[in-house]
């Protein structure tokens, strides 16, 4: 991966402190970066991962579960099934990967999402992948794909693999979309992909701090930006129904990108759909999928009835 050369650390202001501070040599941050920091006015990373930590150990009580299950060698290259409340026979798989600006949050922050889908028969598996600075983003698709290519393998009762990812974690999921499974020995079933609030273009980050960890080049943003990942859906692509969803309060930046890469795969022949969700954010779009109720879950599980 190339690094480039080094440039001067911006640190995101403070919530509420206006706008973001000029970078070095006068510049003001690029649309995205001042995106970022309205997106974050609510609440942080680390108040997110508060009460999604609170909601994975709750649904660790009360499912059946198998946790830190290895599909690699790598320190975080585990996986988390909470199992169907009655896993008779086969079930569907809601695989999820969580966001963080791949740079924060994990597995142990991503089983809030359990509860209302295994109660309904759906298992769901919540997935590691290593963060930056560790993790670079060519090892965190690899690592997702290889996640799948694992479950598959091990786990033959699965009937139909549905993506959830948010954020970093829908552009990850984006990108196992366009995976060629030649190489990895199985072809997922994938069903159907939830992709909330994601991030489908990288260059616009690539000369903002959120790019500071990443330490991505232009070459690996491009590779890696499922906008130009997309191919002509075939037969079993086209029967994967996509959901590209946006909340109301997500940036410019945020709704600009669901909009655009949902019309690409359309064009392509996919099967999409574009949810925006009324009086939710960045943040809480995602948390609410704790609640059976909430709308997103509804359409989770319905996407799953239909197929």
């Amino acid at each position: 991966m190339g690094a480039g050369r080094p440039r001067p650390r911006a640190p995101a202001p403070p919530p509420g402190s206006g706008p973001a501070p000029e970078r070095a040599g006068g510049a003001r941050p690029p649309r995205w970066a001042r995106d970022r920091d309205r997106d974050q006015d609510r609440p942080q990373h680390g108040d997110v991962a508060g009460h999604a930590r609170g909601g994975t150990q709750r649904a660790r009580a009360s499912a059946q579960t198998l946790l830190h299950v290895p599909y690699g060698d790598g320190e975080r290259e585990k996986l988390d099934i909470y199992f169907p409340t009655d896993p008779s026979g086969t079930f569907p798989a809601l695989v999820y990967i969580h966001g963080g600006y791949w740079q924060c949050l994990s597995k142990d922050e991503s089983g809030f999402t359990a509860p209302p889908l295994v109660s309904q028969g759906v298992a769901v598996v919540a997935v590691g992948y290593d963060t930056a600075p560790k993790g670079h983003m060519d090892a965190m698709v690899l690592q997702v794909r290889r996640s799948l290519a694992f479950l598959v393998e091990r786990y033959s009762g699965i009937r139909g693999i549905y993506l959830c990812g948010h954020s970093a974690g829908a552009h990850l999921a984006a990108m196992v979309l366009s995976t060629d499974w030649t190489g990895y020995g199985v072809v997922p079933d994938i069903k159907g992909a939830v992709l909330v609030s994601g991030v489908y273009d990288l260059e616009p980050i690539l000369h903002t701090y959120v790019n500071d960890a990443l330490n991505m080049s232009r070459e690996v943003a491009q590779r890696n930006s499922p906008m130009l990942c997309i191919t002509p859906a075939v037969p079993a692509a086209a029967a994967c129904e996509v959901l590209v969803a946006v909340a109301q309060h997500d940036s410019p930046e945020f709704r600009r990108q669901s909009q655009e890469y949902g019309q690409a795969l359309r064009a392509a022949s996919w099967s999409v759909s574009l949810l925006d969700l009324a009086n939710v954010d960045h943040f809480d779009i995602i948390e609410k999928l704790s609640e059976e109720s909430y709308v997103l879950t509804q359409v989770i599980l319905n996407m799953i009835s239909r197929a």
